[in-house]
């Protein structure tokens, strides 16, 4: 009993998912030595849930991979594993007898009334009923912890990602492009110039004319608005791709590498969506985005000042667009600026 609560407190004192997830599995591995575990993130759209490994432990060993940027290796869709969609399904936990006898039981964790997490864990056949009790209170507080966190993580108004979490998420994700720029140059694999093929993105989308919005119908039907905008988003993009409310009607994005062209169409899609829907009581409204590409060395308040300045450019230039700082800049359009730290900021 001790020691459980010893794990109990090294997990209470995690703020942070990749850390929490690697505090529970040292727990569960401690504790109740089981055949093998997965911590299963799970993203959700309107057509598909996806599951992401973010822990774990199995044949090949222990791993762990950060909770905030899921690598598409180790996801696939809920679909193609049948006791992970029936515990989806059904929002309980779920238990199966495999062929060696051992027993699989895998546990959804809610938050908000979406599903954010499965527990996957495969004991003895002969795993004591009170160690049952108590594996199942352990993930029972791992559910509760992780759904205070996201909570904490989230914006009460729409459930996207708040802006305390966006600015964590960037940090991880600028060192993740110097970390592929550093291995891509040491391979020898450069890019093709401009970095197109292998480089995050970071779009800043401003709601056209939104204080026109809540002066004519006021701020409970502008906050209708800001709902539904942040559901148009989150249909629009893909699981890995991470959204935020930053504040106001100014929503960011964060895409996976991709070239340009294909960053395009994935805003245009966006854009038109909002463009055709019909919004409660208010009509139609638009966006105006800009965007930028994410670069080595970049700190979060260059690419933002980047993907800001295209966002003018759509804003005094008719709004209701998709701006390209870069390609901008090649038109000649707007003006490479100096950065705070003394470099001509071009590509």
């Amino acid at each position: 009993m001790l020691k459980l609560i010893d794990h109990i407190v090294r997990i209470s004192a995690r703020r942070d998912r990749t850390e929490i997830n690697t505090a529970l599995l040292e727990a569960v591995l401690d504790l109740f030595r089981p055949h093998s575990l997965r911590i299963y993130r799970c993203f959700s759209s309107a057509s598909k849930v996806v599951v992401f490994a973010c822990a774990g432990f199995g044949e090949e060993g222990t791993f762990s991979h950060n909770a905030y940027l899921p690598e598409r290796r180790y996801c696939k869709p809920i679909e193609q594993d049948r006791l992970l969609r029936q515990a989806h399904r059904e929002a309980s936990i779920v238990l199966d007898v495999l062929t060696d006898g051992s027993n699989r039981l895998v546990f959804p964790v809610h938050s908000m009334n979406r599903l954010i997490y499965l527990v996957d864990i495969v004991i003895s056949e002969t795993f004591p009923a009170e160690q049952r009790v108590l594996l199942m209170g352990l993930v029972e507080y791992f559910t509760h912890h992780i759904a205070l966190l996201d909570y904490g993580e989230g914006d009460t108004l729409t459930g996207l990602a708040n802006r305390k979490t966006f600015d964590k998420h960037l940090f991880e994700v600028l060192g993740q492009a110097a970390n592929d720029e550093k291995n891509s140059f040491i391979s020898g694999q450069r890019r093709r110039k401009g970095g197109q093929d292998g480089r995050h993105w970071l779009a800043v989308c401003d709601i056209d004319h939104f204080k026109q919005v809540n002066d004519t119908h006021g701020h409970l039907i502008g906050d209708e608005v800001l709902v539904m905008f942040a559901r148009l988003m989150s249909e629009s993009f893909r699981y890995d791709d991470q959204i935020f409310r930053f504040g106001g009607e100014e929503f960011i994005a964060v895409l996976q590498p991709a070239p340009q062209s294909n960053v395009l169409a994935v805003f245009e899609r966006f854009r038109q969506a909002v463009e055709t829907h019909i919004f409660s009581r208010v009509g139609h409204v638009t966006v105006s985005i800009g965007y930028s590409q994410l670069l080595p060395n970049d700190m979060p308040s260059d690419v933002i000042d980047r993907a800001d300045e295209a966002l003018y450019y759509a804003k005094r230039n008719g709004r209701n667009q998709s701006a390209c700082f870069e390609s901008l800049l090649a038109a000649g359009e707007i003006a490479a600026k100096t950065s705070a730290k003394g470099e001509i900021e071009l590509f």
